[in-house]
């Protein structure tokens, strides 16, 4: 019985590992950089559901994202904010981290996700923010 009862367990956990992550992508129809971040997340292996907006500033309002950290886009996984060119990878660090209502790339630097243009990279940031609005560095990409 105890043995069962393990094997059910570890099973479970590998079923819920294998599912996929899913987001939810706000976007003026007009954008092509966020249909180009919207194709690396999808690369990295995360389901998006892609909703084309009129009023950007009314879904960020909604969402809590800070006016400061503001970008061209707002996605939404497991209920915390992701606005603009955050990577995949720092999208999949968000959901561990509890203690976060979001994670932005303000503005559009040049050689995040989306916003590829040759060999320029910028320097930029992933900036979270915690449950009570503080703002802190959770990801930094030097400029090459």
């Amino acid at each position: 019985m105890r043995a069962l009862l393990l094997t059910t367990t570890l099973l479970a956990g590998i079923t819920q590992a294998a599912e996929p992550v899913a987001m939810d992508v706000y976007r003026d129809p007009n954008c092509g950089c966020c249909k180009a971040w919207i194709s690396h997340l999808r690369d990295n292996g995360i389901e998006v559901r892609d909703h084309e907006e009129s009023n950007m500033a009314a879904v960020k309002t909604r969402l809590g994202v800070p006016y400061n950290l503001g970008s061209c886009h707002t996605g939404v996984v497991d209920g915390k904010f992701v606005e603009g060119h955050v990577p995949a990878s720092d999208v999949l660090k968000l959901r561990e981290r509890p203690d976060q209502l979001g994670a932005a790339v303000p503005g559009m630097p040049i050689g995040s996700p989306g916003m590829e243009m040759g060999d320029r990279h910028d320097a930029y940031q992933v900036i979270g923010v915690a449950s009570n609005g503080q703002q802190s560095v959770l990801s930094e990409y030097p400029a090459r």
